[in-house]
């Protein structure tokens, strides 16, 4: 009877055993059916098909091809995940791990990255803007990551116009339109407001139906956007001002960018950064290719005199007391009088 116990117990061990190792086995297997691609969800405003679109599909594929098993980015283009500030809420939440963002998104993450843009007027070339902003950029991406997120790419889309229903010459005509404003830029309507302009807050999406309506009469984009949204059609004037550079950039949540291995990291990077280059460098080229293409599309450009052109100067250096310390942080704010000061200094020529 005692060999017979001992050996039951010796089955029912071994069976236990067995049964073990078979859900040891299973929990092992289920882990590898679940492994995959780390999955990054992307959203941006950039129009599906657009430059920028195409640079990031570009880039989809090499982060696909990484070793390690590669990156699965999925990108929603055409502000499907709403407005930036939205878009930067979903990233804190989860449901977005990156984005292509402006500095009104971007923002939303390090107020000082508006230092980068909000300077109406005050660049008169790339030379100058490229000189401030490539020695602001690593201490924005500092303190990016300070707040969990990493900065794959900076790239800009050329010199946002104006574009009106009706033609304009002088600041004080400006005041009298109704602009489009950033819906998530509240501290720069506020300005606006007490400046004696009058802004309407938007999505970029309402941007169209709004000139159509008549709900704006005036709209500040880069002609790109401009051309390929048809802005034009319903707002046929362009003042020929390089009003700011459109600054944006491509951001990853830090969480996200080190749950994956280094070595994929150094390909996805290098990846963004070729993504980044080739964006700026379109979105440049074909700014101005935009506005010729739309000339002859019937667009009026209205080129200003060297007297009118230092009138709009002189008005868009009024905001800048009221941009200090509200839309741009003080100590990037003058950082930025600085960098562009020395620029000039050094690059004019000598008596």
């Amino acid at each position: 009877m005692t060999r017979i116990l001992l050996t039951r117990n010796r089955l029912a061990g071994g069976c236990i055993l067995a049964v073990g190792l078979m859900l040891l086995c299973g929990l092992n297997l289920t882990k590898v059916w679940a492994a995959g691609p780390t999955r990054v969800s992307l959203g941006t405003l950039a129009p599906r098909g657009s430059i920028y679109h195409q640079s990031l599909q570009s880039m989809a594929e090499k982060w696909r091809q990484a070793p390690g098993g590669g990156v699965r980015l999925v990108i929603y283009p055409d502000g499907t995940q709403g407005g930036e500030a939205d878009m930067v809420r979903l990233m804190r939440v989860g449901t977005l791990q990156a984005g292509l963002l402006t500095t009104v998104g971007l923002s939303e993450l390090e107020p000082g990255v508006a230092g980068l843009q909000s300077f109406p007027l005050a660049f008169r070339d790339f030379d100058e803007f490229d000189y401030v902003n490539q020695r602001l950029r690593p201490m924005m991406e500092r303190r990016l990551a300070e707040k969990g997120f990493v900065m794959l790419f900076w790239a800009d889309a050329g010199w946002v116009r104006y574009f009106f229903k009706e033609p304009i010459s002088t600041p004080e005509e400006l005041k009298q339109r109704k602009l489009f404003a950033w819906s998530g830029s509240v501290e720069q309507v506020d300005i606006m407001k007490q400046l004696g302009y009058n802004p309407v807050p938007l999505e970029t999406a309402d941007i169209l139906t709004s000139l159509q309506t008549g709900l704006i009469n005036a709209v500040s984009v880069p002609p790109i956007y401009a051309a390929r949204s048809q802005f034009h059609s319903y707002a046929p004037h362009m003042l020929d001002l390089k009003w700011a550079v459109l600054v944006g950039g491509l951001v990853i949540k830090q969480s996200t960018w080190e749950s994956i291995p280094p070595e994929t990291r150094k390909v996805l990077a290098e990846a963004a950064e070729a993504a980044g280059r080739e964006i700026q460098a379109n979105g440049r080229k074909e700014g101005d290719e935009a506005v010729a293409a739309m000339e002859k599309r019937g667009l009026q450009v209205r080129r200003l005199t060297p007297e009118l052109e230092a009138r709009w100067v002189a008005a868009a250096a009024e905001t800048y007391p009221k941009i200090r310390g509200t839309i741009v942080p003080a100590d990037i704010f003058d950082e930025v009088q600085r960098l562009l000061k020395e620029y000039r200094s050094s690059s004019s020529p000598s008596p």
